[in-house]
């Protein structure tokens, strides 16, 4: 066969929009091949290889590979928008690319994030791809894009926006602009002047649009549909256990359940930027067999693939009778006043009901730091000992445990909890404690904001962490940690209804949160529940 060779070729929109696309074609003498397709913002060049094998890969495997620049990005022209005009860009660039001389019809996509969802919506009765292969996104701007809990994500947000801002000025040759908003990124100023900066350079652009919504409450969060005849089609899902879109990933596949499809799920040791090295040859496998027509040899029959982030290995689940089949645990919290040792430690319980009240503090001025998850500058687990050791994180720890324990799902807390100021967070972590007490291993973090305190006086406030595979061994602990803070993952409450949060600042008040324990409650949720 011929050497690999790639050609750029345009695509005139309906509009008159001309989006570039950069094709790496297998070879001058066979053919043609089932195309693949990734259509993105940060420049067809890249092709997302900070996660992705590079495209000359794929077409060695006989493919077809297509990367395109989104409207506004790259060498496109037109105005880049954000998610506004993919759908019907889209179903223009399926139509073409079906019908480029090198395509023998047959059309599989692929990619992460804005990549991913660039695959999943369409114009209705746009002709399905014949597999879709999303990774790491989701449908809901609120939910699977901005905020966990209300509460906005500071850093990841922040960061995302002045890289989309940085291409901006690119574009428009604007190198000055450039480099003040690359040196914000690599100095941390970004953490500070980030909203300012995204005023001044891209006050257009979704991170800062994202930001202001979560300052109000408002109904401007878009949702997107995906087409049910897309759904349908064979999909094969990946998600990591410290991605920020994860639940994103669920939500795709449970409505692609619902529409009757049969989506392939796999969530691994990954974080939105680093995966496990095996998931190339997961999707080359499934690209092979649904667009090349492989038979794959002792094919599992199980759809749900998830790695135990304790065991370090994978484990398949029966996609029929997943839910009923899963052990689901609950503990209550309890708080003894009288500890004379510690002011703020407590316990958890599998069956005494929850007692106590436990008053912590925010200080605007040292700030509980994140550390690990899904939304910290280093993501993935952590050893949080030195947190858990200041005197404003409330833990409750269970008692070591007589056998090993499965949490498998989304870890949830119930509690009461006010304050007098008008505004407070409450930031949650839970870790896995080593038999001799010394290492607190951090597996899964949350979040919540609580912007007007006087509608919601007294009230059960519920807490949805990051969802998780781990098992805590025979003599080890479960522990939960809670905190006012969680900087610079989530923006300083400034313990002001009217005030925006972000960095710490001479507006912040002091919070004091007091949690009242009766009634409050710690489980596991099923996985798909949400």
């Amino acid at each position: 066969m011929a050497s690999i060779y790639w050609k750029d070729k345009v695509l005139t929109l309906s509009d008159g929009v001309e989006l570039v696309s950069r094709i790496w074609v297998p070879s001058q003498t066979d053919g043609p091949w089932p195309a693949l397709l990734m259509r993105q913002p940060y420049g067809r060049e890249i092709a997302s290889t900070v996660t992705y094998a590079h495209p000359e890969w794929w077409a060695s495997h006989g493919f077809l590979v297509v990367i395109q620049d989104v409207r506004g990005q790259g060498s496109s022209s037109g105005q880049f928008k954000g998610f506004i005009k993919e759908a019907s860009d889209t179903s223009e660039t399926h139509e073409w690319v079906r019908s480029l001389k090198d395509c023998n019809g047959l059309l599989g996509t692929y990619g992460f994030s804005y990549q991913g969802l660039t695959q999943l919506i369409a114009k209705p009765g746009t002709k399905p791809p014949e597999c879709l292969a999303p990774a790491m996104t989701g449908l809901n701007e609120k939910e699977h894009w901005a905020c966990d809990g209300n509460a906005f994500w500071w850093h990841l947000n922040i960061a995302w926006g002045l890289q989309l801002a940085a291409m901006k000025a690119r574009r428009n040759n604007d190198s000055q602009t450039w480099e003040l908003l690359r040196r914000s990124l690599e100095d941390g100023s970004y953490l500070r002047d980030g909203p300012s900066l995204l005023s001044k350079f891209d006050s257009e652009g979704m991170a800062l649009k994202w930001l202001m919504n979560s300052e109000g409450e408002n109904s401007l969060w878009q949702k997107y549909k995906p087409l049910d005849s897309w759904l349908k089609k064979p999909m094969l899902l990946i998600g990591g256990w410290w991605d920020p879109h994860l639940n994103g990933i669920l939500d795709i596949y449970k409505k692609a359940k619902n529409v009757g499809g049969k989506p392939e799920l796999h969530i691994g040791p990954a974080t939105h930027l680093n995966w496990w090295k095996e998931v190339q040859k997961t999707q080359l496998i499934f690209f092979k067999k649904h667009l090349q027509g492989l038979k794959v040899q002792n094919e599992k029959k199980n759809n749900i693939h998830l790695w135990n982030i304790s065991k370090g290995k994978w484990e398949d689940r029966n996609e029929t009778n997943y839910e009923s089949s899963c052990e689901h645990n609950s503990w209550n919290l309890i708080f003894n006043e009288g500890n004379l040792s510690d002011s703020r430690i407590g316990f958890l319980h599998p069956s005494k009901a929850s007692k106590g009240v436990v008053n912590i503090v925010s200080d605007p001025w040292r700030p509980v730091p994140s550390i690990g998850g899904h939304l910290d500058k280093q993501p993935g687990l952590a050893e949080r000992s030195s947190i858990d050791n200041r005197n404003d994180v409330a833990i409750f720890t269970s008692e070591p445990f007589s056998n090993d324990v499965c949490i498998e799902g989304i870890p949830l807390l119930c509690l009461k909890a006010e304050s007098e100021q008008g505004s407070f967070d409450i930031c949650v972590a839970i870790s896995r404690v080593s038999a001799n007490q010394e290492t607190v291993e951090q597996l899964s973090t949350g979040f919540l904001r609580i912007r007007n305190t006087n509608n919601a006086k007294n009230s059960l406030r519920e807490i949805h962490l990051q969802p998780l595979l781990a098992s805590i061994s025979k003599n080890e602990s479960l522990r939960l940690s809670i905190s006012g803070s969680a900087w610079p993952a989530i923006g300083i409450n400034p313990g002001k209804a009217d005030e925006p949060c972000g960095a710490p600042s001479s507006n912040c008040l002091v919070i004091s949160i007091k949690m009242m324990l009766s009634g409050s409650n710690f489980r596991i949720l099923p996985l798909l529940s949400r």
